[in-house]
């Protein structure tokens, strides 16, 4: 992987191996608001295990080693940072960094080479989130030229606690406490020699073949993902994908206004896709590929921000079980006659419109929309959906929001 990339993991436990010389490790546990809960949320050297039991930090053969329960960290944990710092010199000076992440056979699932550190002493490497259900690992590659003070501040850490500091002790033996499974240590590969990688620029898709995405899913086109990455105001475009309605993902990490709207042929404003004030705003929303020319976009943002565009089969798909999100979202409805229970707990509004696309054969548009919901403020709302295949677009959803099938 490389800056930018994520993919999902098994939801499974994992063990995350973090390799540098002279790199201190630590793992955040956030909440939906992106910032921790309290002290305890705080996993490093002098606080090597999370209360809950389903985080562990430990060293061997040079190697940090975070043991991450996946399938037993609670729900109000959104995301875990995997965060390294340095208590001399700064990151461009560890030689070898690398966050490797393991399955419990020692299979790894994700590995992510840090070539591209600088003068900041402190880096957010990876983080662990959940979506659609599951688990992606993202790598993210953010440095703080203020260290890890200027890094706990942004995610709620009260600096003036024992964090900062980090002061290496005795590795401690840990147990893992049942129901979760002892962690086999994986086979450790040679690093490979770091390839220089230029930062905040677009990366290709990937060649073709075999694509993750689940089946039941027959409309518009596959192709790779695109992503692309970088910060402030911009206009993004994206050549080389198939006409057709496709998924936008957007990630920013700073506050003030975030827009993102399509380009039309004359470089005019046409579709406007985002319009929030949300801080560090997050989500997806759909677009339509032209024709003719490439996908264009003017972005609006303050801040580093990640962009990335996926067919619709790469959507996340209702079920019966409640998923939660934040911020806009695209999901598919592959099943029969259902209905839509929403829990939005945000404070502005909630507007949900859906596309039938039994009998629509044009797979460059999608048909019109119909809405299903347009309200404001925190509520609990039921809706009927008609048999699918159908996507369902929360437009607009600035807040924390969950949302299951329930059968008829």
């Amino acid at each position: 992987m490389i800056k930018g990339d994520n993919s999902f993991v098994p939801s499974v436990p994992l063990r995350i191996g973090v390799r540098g010389a002279g790199l201190d490790a630590m793992a955040l546990l956030l909440s939906e608001s992106g910032t921790v809960r309290g002290d305890g949320d705080v996993v490093f050297h002098g606080a090597p295990v999370h209360p809950s039991g389903t985080v562990r930090l430990t060293e061997a053969g040079g190697t940090a080693w975070l043991d991450v329960g996946l399938t037993t960290i609670e729900d109000r944990i959104t995301r875990v940072l995997v965060v390294g710092s340095t208590a001399h010199g700064t990151i461009r000076d560890v030689a070898g960094l690398s966050v490797e992440a393991f399955a419990p056979d020692g299979t790894s699932v994700a590995r992510y080479d840090v070539t591209d550190g600088a003068a900041e002493t402190a880096m957010v490497l990876a983080e662990l989130y959940r979506r659609s259900g599951g688990w992606k690992f993202r790598a993210v590659g953010q440095g703080y030229a203020n260290g890890l003070a200027g890094l706990a501040t942004d995610h709620g850490v009260d600096v003036a606690d024992p964090v900062a500091p980090v002061v290496p002790v005795a590795p401690v033996a840990f147990v893992p406490a049942p129901p979760a499974p002892a962690f086999a240590l994986p086979p450790m590969p040679p690093v490979p020699p770091a390839v220089p990688v230029a930062p905040a620029v677009p990366v290709a898709p990937a060649a073709p073949g075999p694509l993750p995405y689940g089946p039941g899913w027959s409309y518009g086109p596959v192709f790779a993902p695109y992503t692309q990455i970088g910060r402030d105001n911009d206009v993004i475009t994206v050549s080389g994908l198939p006409p057709g309605p496709v998924v936008v993902q957007l990630d920013i990490q700073g506050d003030g206004y975030t827009g993102l709207v399509v380009l039309d042929r004359r470089n005019k404003e046409k579709d406007y896709l985002v319009n929030s004030t949300e801080d560090d705003f997050r989500g997806r929303v759909l677009a339509t590929v032209p024709d003719k020319g490439p996908l264009r976009l003017r972005l609006e943002a303050e801040g580093p921000w990640r962009l990335e565009v996926s067919p619709l089969a790469a959507a996340g798909r209702l079920t019966e079980e409640a998923v939660a999100y934040r911020g806009p979202e695209v999901l598919l409805h592959t099943g029969g006659v259902a209905d839509l229970a929403i829990h939005y707990r945000g404070d502005d509004n909630l507007i949900v419109n859906v596309y039938e696309l039994a009998g629509h054969d044009d797979h460059t548009a999608l048909p019109r929309d119909e809405n299903l919901v347009n309200e404001i403020g925190k509520r609990r709302e039921t809706v009927p959906l008609p048999q699918g295949p159908l996507v369902v677009q929360f437009e607009a959803a600035d807040g924390p929001w969950k949302a299951r099938l329930k059968r008829v």
